[in-house]
């Protein structure tokens, strides 16, 4: 395809598709998905070779969160049976932590439900923080907090954090049909204070929201504009009990798709396959390893993933590599990326229709074990 080789050569340079591109890759069918993958991968390896980076999620603080994103299974009015406690001690979040290094992770995620942290919470992370490193040696930390105040991404980078995560999500857009209690350019400015105080920006979506094909664009071209270093990509888990529960649009196929798109887009950027994997790509997992260059490890906030050895053993099977803490994960380049073109304009296109087979509801496991349980973590 005249499209996929376009893409490539693109990619291999770091030049920016144009929307009219972008949107074509998810326009393809099914016939041509392996083509995609195959394209795609080309660019992937150019920049990351065959190594995948394996994070693990703690969560430090679960449920009972204020915001009113309908996604979100913690969010506010949410009746998802899901667990609910208070801020973790810095030596438990430090074991939970353990457990995922000892897995193979190279990178700890810090998350906590809220709006955004107190300055009281800011202190507590930031002892937890410490203890992990102390505890870890060589491993990378990023928190996610929520929204940001002056001076917070300071005394966390002081910390020792090493990134902060704070997704866009959707649209510009549509960013309203999902959440009122805050909007578009707070989560915007959050990640461009993170970057100033010196942390690796960590940003990314949710797909299979209802959202457009103009949108998911919109959202990566968005994304490309800040230039963070890593873009997880997550896929809806419609959580019984959340506004969005019906909302079943993905096929395995059309979640290769969007990868593919994302990683035309951010060619040298890590792309990180996210919450959602096993509940939508399903037994085509190992195709999206080559698109992401990045996976987590285990469990996610609220939902349990694939059994940790299961995921080292699909990257080996795969005939990739677990990245060790030795390796740097960015291109050379990326210490002084350029900034990427403006944006084609392209006509938008028609939100996708559901697929025509049953959904797999029995695929949503609450979490219910490592952090906040008496039980050992999944790592």
């Amino acid at each position: 395809m005249d499209l996929l080789n376009t893409l490539v050569d693109k990619g291999l340079r770091r030049e920016l598709p144009t929307r009219e591109e972008a949107l074509a890759v998810l326009a393809t069918s099914d016939d041509e998905l392996l083509d995609v993958v195959a394209a795609a991968g080309k660019v992937r390896r150019q920049w990351f070779g065959r190594r995948v980076k394996l994070n693990y999620l703690v969560n430090l603080k679960s449920g009972l969160c204020p915001e009113d994103c309908s996604y979100c299974s913690q969010r506010l009015g949410s009746k998802a049976e899901i667990l609910k406690y208070t801020w973790l001690k810095p030596d438990d979040a430090s074991k939970a932590a353990a457990a995922g290094v000892a897995g193979g992770a190279k990178r700890v995620c810090l998350v906590a439900s809220g709006r955004g942290p107190t300055d009281k919470d800011v202190d507590r992370v930031s002892q937890t923080i410490s203890t992990i490193k102390e505890q870890n040696e060589g491993v990378e930390v990023c928190a996610c907090l929520g929204l940001l105040s002056d001076g917070q991404a300071e005394r966390l980078r002081s910390a020792g954090a090493d990134a902060y995560n704070h997704n866009l999500n959707t649209s510009e857009a549509t960013y309203g049909d999902i959440c009122t209690t805050h909007d578009f350019s707070d989560r915007v400015s959050t990640v461009q204070q993170a970057q100033a105080a010196g942390m690796s920006a960590c940003s990314g979506l949710i797909a299979g929201m209802g959202e457009s094909d103009a949108d998911l664009v919109d959202v990566v071209f968005a994304l490309r504009d800040l230039d963070p270093d890593s873009v997880p990509v997550n896929f809806l888990i419609p959580f019984e009990g959340t506004p969005l529960a019906e909302e079943w649009n993905l096929t395995p196929q059309r979640a290769l798709r969007i990868l593919a798109m994302v990683r035309f887009v951010c060619p040298d950027v890590e792309v990180r396959l996210a919450g959602g994997r096993e509940v939508h790509l399903r037994s085509l997992q190992p195709l999206a390893l080559h698109l992401v260059n990045s996976i987590f490890l285990g469990d996610y906030l609220t939902s349990e993933g694939q059994a940790g050895k299961d995921d080292l053993a699909m990257i080996a099977d795969a005939g990739f590599e677990v990245e060790g803490t030795d390796t740097t994960t960015l291109p050379e380049h990326r210490t002084g990326t350029e900034a990427a073109a403006p944006a084609e304009e392209a006509p938008a296109a028609a939100a996708p229709a559901p697929p025509s087979d049953d959904t797999r509801r029995d695929l949503v496991s609450v979490r219910r074990r490592g952090a906040g349980t008496d039980l050992p973590p999944n790592a």
